[in-house]
């Protein structure tokens, strides 16, 4: 059995009109929320816990995924989400999709379908067909940030990794988009880029989708602990390689012997980590 550690993000905390008060409001939020999910990671598997601890990232509206998502230049809000599961090497996803309380659960279904990653309408229809109903994730301040044009200041993804107790690893990330962007648009967080997860390795990332993209950051990430490189040395090296681009991101991560790391290339990536006794606050 291997001591359960999860670690959790909340985007960057960027947004026009953040303040002290908010800051606090999302420290003691990411607190609640992964002391939550770790008590939960002791019965159920890693994946479970991901989109567990998503879920509860995407109802609070102090985050930009599920309720409190980014609108965009029409004025409807999209959002995406996906989860791997480090021990089946399965990736799904959902792009662009509207009108559903939880992205991160429409993308937990598509684990059991051929068809794992769907976009827009697609991606609507099958949610709909399972069971999840309309409901809007539009607040108040959303809708005054978009009116007065201040919504293309949002960088708030967020995302999970988990080592169960059995040792196993996954990753989910979920989105409300970068604001006023051009509908059609397609963020890094149904992407590997965004996040990936293997047997020996899970990464969330937040920060801008395109540079993301880019620096395929997750994947490397990955790719380079399985290829013997410590957590440290792989995220720091694929940070690096942003650099020449000045590319915005962070990331947190976690491998299969309990080693957390997190890393921004811009000030400052909210995030927290609890193992049971160690609780860690962005500050």
């Amino acid at each position: 059995m291997s001591q359960p550690k999860i670690i959790l993000h909340g985007g960057f905390f960027s947004e026009a009109g953040t303040t002290d008060g908010m800051k606090k409001a999302k420290q003691e939020a990411l607190a609640f929320i992964v002391k939550k999910a770790y008590g939960f990671v002791l019965d159920h598997t890693a994946l479970e816990t991901v989109v567990y601890a998503t879920m509860l990232l995407e109802d609070n509206d102090l985050f930009n995924a599920g309720t409190g998502s980014q609108i965009q230049r029409d004025g409807k809000i999209r959002m995406s989400a996906s989860i791997m599961d480090g021990v089946t090497q399965k990736f799904s996803g959902v792009i662009n999709i509207e009108d559903v309380k939880n992205p991160v659960q429409v993308a937990e279904r598509l684990l059991s379908v051929e068809d794992r990653v769907l976009a827009g309408e697609g991606a609507i229809q099958f949610a709909r067909a399972q069971g999840f109903e309309f409901y809007s994730t539009e607040t108040a301040l959303r809708r005054q940030e978009y009116e007065t044009k201040r919504g293309q200041a949002g960088l708030g993804t967020v995302g999970c990794v988990v080592l169960d107790p059995f040792g196993n690893l996954a990753a989910a990330t979920s989105t409300g988009g970068k604001g006023f962007e051009i509908p059609g648009r397609v963020s890094d967080s149904a992407t590997v880029a965004g996040n990936f997860a293997n047997a020996v390795c899970g990464v969330s990332c937040t920060g801008v989708g395109e540079d993301i993209v880019s620096g395929a950051v997750a994947i490397k990430i990955v790719t380079r602990v399985t290829d013997g490189l410590s957590l440290q040395a792989a995220c720091e090296r694929t940070f690096a390689e942003l650099k020449d681009f000045d590319g915005f991101a962070g990331a947190i991560a976690l491998d299969k012997d309990g080693n957390l790391f997190h890393i921004d290339s811009h000030p400052r990536m909210v995030f927290a980590s609890f193992d049971g006794n160690t609780l860690v606050v962005f500050e």
